[in-house]
């Protein structure tokens, strides 16, 4: 009988703020106890971060940028572990909380017969509303504009009035953020396992793949009121649209923000135990349809998040460390469970040795390879090589993907920073300084260094020689394409 499979991933979720890979706080007891009886990958690594540089290798296991800076997502006909999936006879379904990267604008429905990502969902505030960071362009705003100029003329003046300023709205914002619903942004974690669980009601007796990815530890952090009280904490809605808004601002130095930062965990924090508390629900729902036992359940993270670790706050893509690319893994198989090597393990052979796990081959495009063989004697993995472009911070703008790229390699020990816009290397021994807080200076460990960059180098080389020159013209075209849509321009004039 063919296994089925659910794939969980949780965005901005850092490993080390879960009970199973050591976190002291309560924030995630169910997965906690699946641990005691799955695979744990100890040190698991993304591929690249934030999401739109995680999924081309959680899900079509490549490098983010193995077709080009200039492509987000999965390109138009990329073999997937969906495709693969879904050509083995799979009912493949996703039910994704509104992050749009994550949408069929990005490529990511391909392969799924049922593909929602609530992406302009609106309702009854746990499908999201949106609510939050609307620019009212009122007699106000434009007062605050022409005042705030002449204030910034004189340095300290500017200062207190954009302080006096910020407080000023708050207070006003005051009264309309009376309630959880009206703050939230993102589909909450019982909306997306109720459509989950509505799907497989209908799923009847073949296998299925079901993707869930839950937005509820990311930014702006408004958990469910149930999730704050089991972390223990009482937080009002207007004390974090408080706390949110203090914490995005760039205009106060990391002094000022630890001050925020404890209370801004909690709020982070509470958002992981509510999907947590809605992963145990769904699972009592697949042990009373009869499927948990012939199901693999994996769950993972596109990324972290960082809380001032190293000076900054969310999930810069320039930020490429331990908080933002070491990830939580779980793979439960039915009856397999090992002791697993605490060697990196990148996210670019998850889906293929997945497939492996199923008993269905992987596509031969996938760049990553199973080591499910590996898994089950315990290790064998030894790198993990991620990516981004470090200036990317809106990829919806396509000029902002063409900046240098961020190229790390780690190994057991030692991990390797490459920032090709400043040509600034960094070189971290995280046996001895695993917060990455001191790195070695410039003379020392040269022969680690040197294998780092025949690494870095054999990896740009390879994926150079690997570039599939078809996929990558039909993502390019697909990007032009919704560059001219998006420009106004009539989608018939691409045709000629």
């Amino acid at each position: 009988m063919k296994r089925s499979l659910v794939l969980v991933t949780v965005d901005c979720l850092r490993a080390d703020h879960t009970g199973f890979m050591g976190y002291p706080r309560p924030t995630s007891p169910f997965l906690d106890e699946l641990a005691r009886e799955t695979l744990v990958f100890p040190r698991a690594i993304v591929t690249g971060a934030p999401t739109y540089y995680s999924f081309p290798g959680l899900l079509a296991s490549r490098y983010p940028l193995s077709l080009g800076r200039e492509v987000v997502g999965s390109a138009p006909g990329e073999a997937t572990l969906t495709t693969a999936l879904l050509a083995a006879g799979y009912r493949t379904a996703a039910f994704l909380a509104a992050n749009p990267y994550l949408s069929a604008r990005f490529g990511y429905e391909q392969g799924f017969e049922t593909f929602l990502d609530f992406g302009s969902a609106t309702g009854d505030g746990r499908g999201g509303r949106g609510a939050i960071n609307k620019n009212h362009r009122g007699f106000t705003t434009k007062l605050n504009q022409r005042i705030s100029k002449l204030a910034h003329a004189l340095a300290p003046l500017g200062k207190l009035y954009a302080e006096a300023y910020f407080q000023y709205c708050q207070r006003i914002s005051g009264a309309a953020r009376e309630n959880w619903e009206s703050l939230r942004r993102f589909p909450s974690a019982d909306f997306i396992v109720d459509q989950a669980c509505d799907w497989l009601r209908t799923a009847g007796g073949q296998p299925f793949f079901l993707w869930l990815h839950f937005m509820d530890p990311h930014a702006p952090y408004y958990p469910t009121p149930q999730a704050l009280a089991a972390m223990g904490n009482n937080i009002s809605p207007i004390r974090a649209h408080y706390l949110n808004e203090s914490w995005k601002r760039g205009d106060i130095g990391a002094h000022r923000l630890r001050g925020y930062r404890d209370e801004i965990v909690n709020l982070y924090d509470a958002g992981i135990r509510w999907v947590d508390m809605q992963l145990a629900r769904l699972a009592d729902f697949l042990r009373a349809s009869s499927l948990w036992d012939s199901c693999v359940f994996v769950a993972t993270a596109d990324h972290g998040e960082e809380f001032l670790d190293h000076g900054g706050v969310f999930h810069s893509p320039a930020r490429q460390y331990q908080e933002m690319l070491h990830v939580p893994l779980l793979i439960r198989v039915p009856g397999v469970e090992k002791k697993l090597s605490a060697a990196p393990f990148s996210l670019l052979h998850l889906a293929p040795t997945i497939l492996d796990a199923m008993g269905i081959d992987a596509p031969p495009e996938f760049a990553g390879r199973s080591y499910w063989p590996e898994v089950q004697a315990g290790g064998g993995w030894d790198r993990a090589i991620s990516e981004s472009v470090g200036n990317c911070t809106n990829p919806m703008d396509p000029r902002k993907r063409m900046a240098g790229r961020v190229l790390v390699v780690q190994d057991e020990r030692y991990k390797f920073i490459l920032d090709f816009d400043s040509g600034a290397e960094e070189l971290y021994d995280l046996e001895s300084d695993a917060q990455e807080q001191n790195k070695l200076p410039g003379n020392a460990a040269r022969k680690v260094r040197a294998r780092m960059l025949r690494a870095a180098h054999e990896h740009l080389d390879r994926q150079r020689k690997r570039r599939n020159a078809g996929t990558a013209l039909r993502a390019l075209a697909r990007e032009i394409g919704l560059e001219w849509s998006h420009s106004g321009k009539p989608a018939e004039t691409l045709a000629n």
